[in-house]
């Protein structure tokens, strides 16, 4: 869609669109309510302004539209809301062996136990063995720090999806 398309959209139909990047609640309000946008630019920095400020649970709910990262079956379930712009964002994993996701999964199930929410990274261009790393390096913060961490990673993937969106024009 053009910058102007998404300028132009109803609000369900915008909802629609940002919901596909972010699925915090507020977040898409902020997003709905920030248009029109003067140009991609103006729309990326809108994003950003979008998620400052946001709570704890509207992270918290931004995370819960996220696959498991190597679960495939959380993958299929989870990504029925976002999959018009998610596709193939974990596509790496499927290129991993078992050892490696078997890691993986183990340090999902530890993170979410010790945080409460999901590991999020961003993804695309990752193999699962760099996640695994990556989740493994994450695993001693506290909990604080890991929801900063969280955020900033679900901020890059919805700034991936907004040019998914527009490059599908």
């Amino acid at each position: 869609m053009t910058l102007d398309e998404l300028n132009n959209q109803t609000p369900e139909q915008a909802n629609h669109t940002f919901m596909q990047c972010c699925t915090s609640t507020a977040w898409v309000e902020r997003m709905v309510a920030a248009r029109s946008f003067a140009s991609e630019q103006g729309l990326r920095a809108a994003a950003d302004t979008a998620w400052q400020g946001l709570s704890d649970s509207d992270f918290l709910e931004a995370f819960e539209g996220h696959p498991k990262i190597g679960d495939v079956s959380s993958l299929r379930a989870k990504y029925a809301n976002t999959k018009e712009l998610a596709g193939n964002e974990q596509g790496l994993v499927k290129e991993a062996n078992d050892d490696v996701l078997e890691v993986l999964a183990q340090g999902n199930s530890d993170y979410e136990a010790k945080f409460g929410f999901i590991f999020i990274v961003c993804a695309t261009g990752k193999s699962a063995k760099q996640m695994s790393d990556l989740l493994q390096a994450r695993l001693p913060n506290n909990k604080a720090q890991e929801l900063v961490n969280a955020a900033e990673e679900q901020r890059k993937i919805f700034q991936l999806r907004i040019d998914k969106a527009l490059a599908e024009g």
